[in-house]
């Protein structure tokens, strides 16, 4: 059986991993490496890797999944809802102050020129990784990559066909693709 210290160091950890890495899912990995497999001997870098895979493949973000899926390791069911908890509430705790005294700071014209300024930055990021995303599809030598990109394009904002009945068609015609080669391959 697991102390109450075991239950408070998993809460805490997970908090401080959250509250203090900025940058996304894959900088949770090298900390949750660190404290659980290097210092505390809790898993091994085999199962973190395995965790990191299915954190990434789950739905939500990858660093709350990850620490979900390092506290059930080490805690079992309660040890998941204690690392999830302590995982989110740093995020929560800040965008409550935040939306607390928003209005307050978006009538001053600095902040409110900052806020301009991170919009545009935001949007530049965004058109350059569909830029390069794009340039990756057309470098590849399979015919559908270069169809679904225009066609999904036109689909959603010329026929505003929603979002979700694409992603679902696309899905059904790349597993059809898929099953058709793997039958021809088989029969070689």
């Amino acid at each position: 059986m697991h102390s109450w210290k075991t239950v408070f160091w998993l809460f805490g950890v997970n908090f401080y991993i959250s509250m203090f890495t900025f940058g996304g899912g894959y900088i949770v990995i090298p900390m949750i490496r660190k404290i659980f497999v290097q210092q505390k001997q809790l898993f091994t870098e085999a199962e973190l890797l395995e965790m990191a895979a299915i954190a990434q493949s789950s739905p939500g973000a990858i660093a709350v999944n990850l620490s979900v899926l390092a506290g059930r390791r080490t805690f079992g069911i309660a040890g998941a809802w204690i690392s999830g908890f302590g995982a989110v509430l740093p995020s929560f705790l800040i965008l409550a102050l935040i939306s607390s005294c928003y209005d307050a700071f978006r009538t001053q014209p600095l902040i409110n020129a900052c806020l301009k300024g991170m919009e545009a930055g935001v949007a530049a990021l965004i058109v350059q990784l569909v830029a390069d995303m794009s340039a990756a599809i057309f470098r590849q030598k399979q015919k559908l990559p270069h169809v679904i990109l225009p066609v999904t394009f036109l689909c959603a904002f010329v026929l505003e066909i929603p979002a979700m009945t694409l992603l679902l068609f696309w899905c059904c015609v790349s597993l059809g693709i898929s099953v058709i080669q793997h039958g021809k391959g088989s029969r070689v």
